[in-house]
This record gives structure tokens, C-alpha cells and sequence, in this order.
């Protein structure tokens, strides 16, 4: 994957509570910069840059270009975000440096492709694993895994070992877990009330359940034999 996202970032000594907050009250966001055998640094990063770049990336899996106090800060992933429990804002940033020729851990989403069967014969086709984890060098993170789900019909599944993955990419997950399934529609109850039409719960079915119901109390009087 090239890297064609870019984020700026200065170092800062300040640390707590307190600073964060005065931070964010400037507009910028508390960030560590951190890596295999690197010493973790404090950084800041301007709230609305940041939130320009996380719109238009897939944050858990775009390698980013760092500047850091207006140089080349090599390329980082972006592992953690905290954001506030009820606001639309970003609390902290959790950058992880990538060094050429490691093999990394990283969550690529899955992009489901293709029309189902079953979905095309009534059923659902349901969502369930969004990610997945895979482990490759920076340069081989796939934009996205594509998971064809034409043939999937009403009770079938994808597994997260059914998947293909590029070369060079491993799968770092479970096998097992799920990551879609056509499931069979659930149907509304019919109407009964007065207000529906003729047929099934109208007006003609309890007109015949009661024409019934008296030829059966006719044949129930009738000696045996007729």
C-alpha cells in the first residue's frame, strides 16, 4: 500500500491531566509516538487536520507519513483512538512508528462483493465481521480483503478461513469466527382485525370457518350410517 496520507505533529514536554486539557482547548490533541525498540514520545496534532485525514483514510489499516516538528517522522499506524463517551471528539492518539522489513499485526476491512443467491431467492444477508487481522510487511497492507458472496445461499456462511488473501499476507485471527451468513427472512404476522380484506384474515375466511362448523354439527346429529 503507498503511503499518500500525510500528518503533521510537534513534540511536547508537557504531560497529565492538565496538559491534555489545555491542549485541546487550543484545538490540538495529545498523541504518543511509539514503535519496536523506540522510546515513546509525546506529541500533539492539530484536531482539525486530524479529523480531515480520518475522514477520508481507513484508520485501523492506512500507513501514514509523519512530519514531526516540521521534518520527516518516518511512517505510522494509527493503533488506538480515544474519543469522548458523548461527543464527537477525539481524546488521544496512538501512533505506532513501522520500521522498513517488519512484519507487522494490522485490522483491514472486509469489503463483501457480489450478489448472493440466496439474498436474490428471499434471504438476508447479515454482516457480522467487518475486520480482520492480517500480518505483512508495511508495504503489502491491502486496502481492503474482497469476499465474494455470490454463491451463498439461505443458511450458508463465510468463515474467516475461507478468505483469500494476497501473497505475502498472512491471516493473525480466528479461523473460526464468522464473517457473513444469508439467514432465512422473517415474515410479519398476517392481519386479522376487521380492517383487512377479503382472503386470508378478511372478511371470507370466518364466513367459511362458520359454514363449517355448522355442516359439522349437521353430520355430528345424523344416526350412523346416513
Amino acid at each position: 500500500m503507498a503511503t499518500n496520507a500525510v500528518l503533521k505533529a510537534e513534540s511536547r514536554t508537557d504531560r497529565g491531566k492538565n496538559a491534555a486539557r489545555r491542549l485541546r482547548a487550543a484545538g490540538r490533541i495529545p498523541a504518543v509516538l511509539y514503535g519496536h525498540g523506540e522510546e515513546p514520545r509525546s506529541v500533539s496534532i492539530r484536531a482539525r487536520e486530524l479529523d480531515h485525514l480520518f475522514s477520508r483514510i481507513a484508520v485501523e489499516s492506512t500507513l501514514i507519513q509523519l512530519e514531526l516538528d516540521g521534518r520527516p517522522g518516518g511512517r505510522v499506524l494509527v493503533r488506538e483512538v480515544q474519543v469522548h463517551p458523548y461527543k464527537p471528539q477525539v481524546l488521544h492518539v496512538d501512533l505506532y512508528l513501522v520500521h522498513e522489513g517488519e512484519r507487522i499485526n494490522v485490522e483491514v476491512p472486509i469489503r463483501l462483493v457480489g450478489n448472493s443467491e440466496g439474498v436474490r431467492e428471499g434471504g438476508i444477508l447479515d454482516h457480522i465481521r467487518h475486520t480482520i487481522t492480517v500480518r505483512c510487511l508495511p508495504d503489502q497492507i491491502p486496502e481492503a480483503i474482497d469476499v465474494d458472496v455470490t454463491a451463498l445461499k439461505i443458511g450458508d456462511s463465510i468463515h474467516v478461513r475461507d478468505v483469500v488473501l494476497p501473497k505475502g499476507v498472512e491471516l493473525h485471527d480466528d479461523p473460526d469466527d464468522t464473517i457473513c451468513t444469508v439467514s432465512v427472512p422473517t415474515v410479519a404476522a398476517l392481519e386479522t382485525g376487521p380492517e383487512a380484506g377479503e382472503g386470508v384474515g378478511g372478511e371470507v375466511e370466518p364466513e367459511l370457518v362458520r359454514k363449517r362448523s355448522a355442516e359439522a354439527e349437521e353430520e355430528r346429529r345424523l344416526p350412523y350410517g346416513g
